[in-house]
């Protein structure tokens, strides 16, 4: 067998659960220039996203920019660039070999960044509406360009805002992993999701809206196309779901009027998380079906935030639970009457 190459990543298959592991060793080499409190760029970082450092970054993917300005310059809105520390690399060929019992993969897949605004901003909260409308158009895009590599099977968007969310940049980006296996906690969900569907004939998420809709406890913004609520039980204290009304299983399906207001119910809840617990680091994702499963009715795409205010600690780690010392009624309704503008 060749010798293997230590700089490259690869995954490695837990034998025990499933769980595939990325092994990632260009990720140590990732700046760190947020300051020691999490909640802010050091005054005299160097900032390799702003407008006009655009030979910092790798060049651009994809970028909604004014007419007649040239690629990798100024005059972007949003930009996509690949993540110049990859968790995984787009270059090579898929393979899979045996380690003894274990198993391993070539860590092929995408890494990229999305440059959410031009100027020196933390908060995507901050931006204008139709500037976070279109950072969701670019979610959008990237998917349907990468849903095309046959290699590719699950993309997985996300947020880390603050060093305790694990950024190590702080003007405001989100990522975009897209990998050749499906991650084992969107194949959970949608097990779970199968499950419910075929022992009840509905889809768990109709269902969930339609029971926090009549409860009413756990909501923080009811608006035409979209619940935003703490979910049941909740993992974390003020942990958020953003889910369709709309039932749809893919993210890429979205329509430009589910984006149009997507912005708006984002942009609000973003505020009142920050508003209520002091501009706190937390990160979202959004879980969508696979790019190999055509469109079901027992899964649906959604977006979650997890806040930062409490630590994963040995109980958790060890048994798979989670303690959480806020109460998700309490913690909606604290949203819930957070008046934002």
């Amino acid at each position: 067998m060749p010798p293997v190459d230590s700089t490259m990543p690869e995954l490695r298959k837990d034998p025990i659960v499933g769980r595939w592991v990325i092994i990632a060793p260009d990720r140590l080499t990732r700046p760190q220039t947020i300051r020691d409190n999490g909640n802010g760029l050091a005054p005299d970082a160097y900032d390799p996203f702003l407008e006009g450092n655009e030979d910092a970054t790798p060049p651009e993917i994809l970028a909604y920019r004014a007419p007649h300005t040239e690629p990798n310059g100024p005059g972007w809105r949003v930009r996509v660039v690949p993540n110049k520390f990859p968790a995984l690399r787009i270059e090579g060929e898929l393979t899979n070999r045996g380690d003894g019992m274990y198993d391993v993969m070539s860590g092929i897949g995408a890494h990229e960044v999305i440059i959410e605004c031009p100027h020196r901003e933390t908060n995507l909260s901050r931006l204008a509406v139709d500037n976070i409308r279109e950072v969701l158009w670019v979610y959008r895009d990237r998917l349907v360009d990468l849903k095309k590599d046959s290699r590719l099977i699950h993309g997985l968007i996300f947020k880390n805002k603050g060093a305790l969310a694990g950024a190590s940049l702080d003007h405001s980006h989100s990522q975009l992993i897209v990998n050749p296996i499906i991650p084992i906690t969107i194949q959970e969900e949608m097990q779970g999701a199968e499950a419910y569907h075929r022992y009840r004939g509905r889809p768990i998420f109709a269902d969930m809206i339609q029971q926090e809709l009549a409860t009413g406890t756990r909501v923080v913004i009811d608006s035409a196309d979209f619940l935003v609520f703490c979910p049941y039980a909740s993992r974390f204290p003020f942990e958020t779901w953003i889910v369709p009304k709309n039932h749809t299983s893919h993210f890429e399906n979205i329509s430009r009027q589910g984006i149009d207001e997507m912005g708006v119910v984002l942009k609000q809840t973003l505020q009142k998380l920050e508003l209520a617990l002091d501009d706190p680091p937390y990160n979202y994702v959004i879980h969508s079906s696979p790019f190999d499963v055509q469109e079901v009715r027992h899964y649906c795409w959604h977006l979650e935030i997890f806040p930062k205010l409490t630590r994963v600690a040995g109980f958790e780690w060890g048994s798979g639970f989670y303690i959480n010392p806020i109460a998700p009624e309490d913690a909606a309704r604290f949203l819930r009457e957070t008046e934002v503008e």
